[in-house]
């Protein structure tokens, strides 16, 4: 029997609720959507390395995403780690932070981890979704992923947990031959006569920002559960089958926020690497252009993962559950439902993530080019709707309406949805592999 997918008719039903809080779903519907987060976040680069490789060569792109995953990663790894409470300097700790990383989507790369001692460990890929993306590019853009940008990535997110881990293959793409399982092997050794890794230089300015130190919601214990069962956190032993149906509710509602986090952290670490290469505003520039495309299929992906309803309803109930609008100690929106078929999207003034200094961030360019973001959003729900941008209320800095045309033929998907779409990841159906954990 093939076990059921998350898009099934079994997919968890959610209502729009202006008073929406994480707490309020199930953790069958939280398991569901922190798989959607994840891949959301690694999807960034699927459409954020085809931008920074226009007019650029190869070994500019891949430099690119080293600075942007060093710089990234390290930050990260620690908040999850403290989030869910298993900090350490060793293998066990290391091992643990892959399974909550958006560079290891669950599934789509498919990553299968042995601990074997404090220092000793490894993990193949089963499946890998990022080397089916880049292998018909040919065997030098797998080079550049599998060789290039892993090296050096790799130790740097180990080196968070303790600089002295290396990570090393045992195999790795090109395949030989061509259909080789797994895609690739690899080691993880800690040792007191390694080098030291040393910090990216744009560690200090990721992990600085008010991303960086965001205090997600209800990480104080304040989470009121409404289901049992599940691990509070991931202080016990190491799973190397864990998925998110392991974790109690209160536990999913801290990590999807964090990851989350990881989204605007990795943004951010890109729009620095482009930048220097660059200048403010061509960074500016193509993170408008990921929110577009990034936007778009992510709601068509969490349309597809849960019974949301139709009409205005059904669209505020995705607005509510998009993760470029999470965690809410960073963003905060107003979701109201209008009429039957539109819905009104305001950003409130106070909100972190336009006080960050710069404009690297998904919601700075509103309103303005990033206004084609939220309509990408809207069409991935229902590709007859159309957004207007109207008067902001006291408190707002902008505010639009999302109205849904039920006479209006679909529009033609943007651009940037299109390029996104090349990943396979961008139609990839998650397992269910398992019910929540008692």
């Amino acid at each position: 029997m093939t076990p059921p997918t998350d898009s099934e008719s079994t997919r968890p039903a959610i209502s729009f609720d202006p008073g929406f809080s994480l707490s309020a779903l199930s953790r069958e519907a939280l398991a569901v959507l922190g798989r959607e987060w994840l891949l959301h976040g690694h999807l960034q680069d699927r459409i954020g390395m085809p931008l920074a490789h226009s007019g650029r060569s190869r070994e500019e792109m891949q430099a690119i995403a080293i600075d942007e995953w060093m710089a990234t990663s390290p930050v990260y790894s620690k908040r999850v780690q403290r989030a869910l409470k298993f900090e350490g300097d060793n293998v066990e700790t290391i091992l643990k932070n892959l399974q909550f990383d958006i560079g290891s989507p669950h599934q789509f790369l498919d990553i299968r981890c042995t601990l074997i001692d404090h220092a000793h460990g490894e993990f193949f890929l089963a499946h890998c979704g990022a080397l089916m993306d880049v292998e018909p590019m040919g065997e030098d853009y797998v080079h550049g992923m599998c060789h290039t940008i892993e090296d050096p990535t790799f130790d740097a997110t180990a080196g968070a947990t303790n600089p002295r881990a290396q990570v090393r293959p045992v195999h790795r793409p090109p395949r030989v031959p061509h259909d080789r399982q797994p895609v690739c092997h690899w080691t993880i050794t800690i040792d007191e006569s390694f080098p030291a890794v040393s910090p990216h230089p744009n560690v200090a300015l990721v992990e600085s920002s008010l991303a960086g130190q965001c205090v997600v919601e209800e990480s104080a214990g304040s989470v009121k559960s409404t289901e049992t069962g599940g691990w509070d956190d991931y202080s016990g032993p190491f799973d190397p089958d864990f998925q998110f149906e392991d974790l109690s509710q209160r536990a999913l509602v801290i990590i999807l926020q964090e990851v989350a986090i990881q989204s605007h952290l990795l943004l951010r670490s890109f729009c620095l690497a482009v930048a220097e290469r660059a200048d403010a505003e061509a960074a500016v520039g193509m993170a408008a252009q990921m929110a577009v495309g990034l936007g778009g299929v992510t709601a068509e992906r969490l349309t597809r993962a849960f019974q949301l309803g139709g009409g205005a309803e059904g669209l505020a109930a995705l607005l509510q559950i998009h993760p470029l609008f999470w965690p809410r100690t960073y963003v905060h929106p107003v979701i109201d439902v209008v009429s039957d078929d539109t819905v009104r999207f305001a950003l409130l003034d106070d909100s972190p993530i336009i006080a960050e200094g710069d404009d690297f961030t998904w919601l700075a360019s509103f309103s303005g080019p990033s206004d084609r973001a939220l309509a990408s959003i809207a069409r991935g729900f229902d590709g007859r709707a159309a957004i207007r941008q109207v008067s902001p209320r006291p408190g707002e800095r902008w505010a639009y309406e999302l109205a849904i045309d039920e006479s209006a033929e679909p529009s033609e998907p943007d651009l940037e949805v299109s390029l996104t779409k090349l990943s396979t990841g961008a139609h990839f159906q998650f397992t269910r592999r398992r019910d929540v954990r008692a």
